[in-house]
């Protein structure tokens, strides 16, 4: 049972990583034209394509609200029982988990927006697999050092 949390730990952040460089989605337009956008990648082409507010928007969201939940719950597994920082974390941590499925909606909203209209075929790819699973594990890592 002692292993639990410190398995859950490093599994959340490998998805995590894996979910931010691998591909989330693959759009095929004309058979021909495709793109395999990863998180990082979606990012920085919207930076580059002077969409600065969204690229920033979506890094907050997407890449840095999840890196510190993640950094959060690992402090909170590491300090459990000393009770210098169990407020901080009482109130951060919740109020980031609110944000942690939002990008995996979305993605799936863009893959059913993309199917529905015709405009590409739009598929999963293992990235959003990982976020996903990145989220998952890191509510289950904080149910478990917070069982009330």
């Amino acid at each position: 049972m002692a292993l639990i949390v410190p398995a859950l730990l490093v599994l959340s952040a490998l998805s995590l990583a894996f979910g931010m460089v691998l591909p989330l989605v693959l759009f095929e337009r004309l058979y021909f034209f495709t793109e395999t956008p990863s998180l990082l990648g979606i990012v920085a082409s919207l930076w580059a394509q002077e969409n600065q507010l969204l690229a920033v928007v979506v890094g907050l969201l997407s890449i840095v609200f999840p890196v510190i939940k993640l950094i959060g719950v690992a402090f909170e597994a590491i300090s459990r029982g000393d009770g210098s920082h169990d407020r901080l974390l009482a109130g951060l941590l919740p109020l980031l988990a609110r944000w942690s499925m939002m990008d995996v909606m979305l993605v799936a909203l863009v893959i059913v927006a993309a199917k529905t209209t015709g405009i590409a075929s739009a598929f999963t790819q293992p990235g959003l697999w990982f976020y996903a699973a990145s989220a998952v594990l890191t509510s289950l890592l904080q149910m478990q050092l917070r069982p009330r």
